[in-house]
């Protein structure tokens, strides 16, 4: 398919955290934009914020992405989709309550497209790295070979009893071979490619409508708590390890998604590198030395340190030219803007 650089691209749940970065991306790059939320409330704060951009923003309402045919008017006359709906908590007792809106969310969406996008010539969906990583007794780099069927096995045996991230990984994993199976069953006919982004944790600013700390998604959230209030104890601090990147960095790499034909056809890991939480720690109290940070875990050195988990990110250097924020640049944004809001540096 040729690269789209223009036209009118739809997003899916448009007020989410990554969405709305994706949103902001495709309105500066000059696309227009037709946005899902779930109701007319969930859009106010999109108008507000984009309403410079006048009638090139435009939502509509899709209450419930798992019914079949949700988005069949939504896809009528859209260039290309972005599909970035889907539900990320560590709170679910029964695994199908994440499970179903991402596996039939994703393949109601494509059902759509083939159905109803004549217009449509790329769609591209959010996974994971939950869907790429497998639990590892040494220090692993992963790439877009390897897929985390330990997480299924885990949600299929136990059930309720599943550990929450396993439940979660495995609504990715399901949902990211349903749009991979749907779109090999159904190449022939479709007018559009797929491609396949897989970020690991994502951290950086909020755009979307948060009105308190507590409010904050699963990722943010987690962040600001562990680096600002000290929601850790010492030993995980330096042995939880995992890849991060910006989200304003998967944002572009969104549109990078878009425009760069060679992305056709190919599942990219998007990833800013290693990381264990006192890295966040120490580089918060580097550029804030006076704020009163909590401490950590001071007997932490990153130097020689095998880091848990990585992921090769050459294919995304290679097809989509993306590069990285650094760990300083996404703490000072996102201090700044908790600063601004009032959340954190007034005590």
């Amino acid at each position: 398919m040729p690269a789209i650089t223009s036209g009118k691209i739809l997003v899916t749940g448009a007020n989410g955290y990554i969405a709305v970065w994706v949103v902001q991306n495709l309105l500066e790059q000059g696309f227009s934009v037709r946005g899902t939320v779930r109701s007319e409330e969930k859009g106010t704060h999109l108008k507000e914020i984009f309403k410079s951009y006048g009638d090139k923003l435009e939502l509509v309402v899709v209450e419930d992405i798992t019914k079949d045919g949700a988005f069949d008017e939504a896809v009528k006359g859209v260039d290309a989709i972005e599909h970035t709906a889907s539900p990320f908590h560590f709170n679910a007792v029964d695994p199908q309550e994440l499970i179903v809106p991402a596996v039939h969310g994703t393949t109601s969406v494509l059902a759509s497209a083939a159905k109803y996008g004549q217009d449509v010539k790329r769609v591209i969906v959010l996974s994971s790295c939950a869907s790429v990583i497998e639990p590892s007794a040494q220090p692993r780099t992963f790439d877009e070979n390897n897929w985390n069927e330990w997480s299924i096995k885990e949600v299929e045996t136990k059930g309720k009893d599943a550990g929450n991230a396993e439940k979660y990984r495995a609504s990715k994993t399901l949902a990211e071979k349903a749009a991979w199976a749907f779109y090999e069953k159904n190449k022939a006919s479709l007018s559009w490619d797929l491609v396949v982004l897989n970020p690991p944790f994502v951290f950086g600013p909020v755009l979307h409508a948060v009105d308190s700390s507590a409010s904050l998604g699963t990722s943010a959230g987690d962040w600001y708590k562990t680096v600002l209030e000290g929601s850790k104890d010492e030993k995980t601090l330096v042995t939880f390890g995992s890849a991060w990147i910006d989200v304003r960095d998967l944002a572009r790499a969104h549109v990078l998604a878009l425009i760069k034909q060679e992305a056709s056809e190919n599942r990219i890991i998007v990833s800013a590198g290693p990381f264990v939480w006192q890295d966040w720690i120490n580089v918060a109290r580097k550029l804030y030395p006076d704020a009163g940070i909590p401490a950590g875990n001071q007997s932490f050195s990153s130097t020689n340190f095998a880091y848990p988990v990585n992921y090769d990110t050459s294919r995304a250097t290679r097809l989509l030219g993306l590069t990285y924020r650094t760990q300083e640049e996404l703490t000072r944004d996102s201090i700044e803007l908790f600063k601004q809001k009032g959340w954190w540096g007034s005590k």
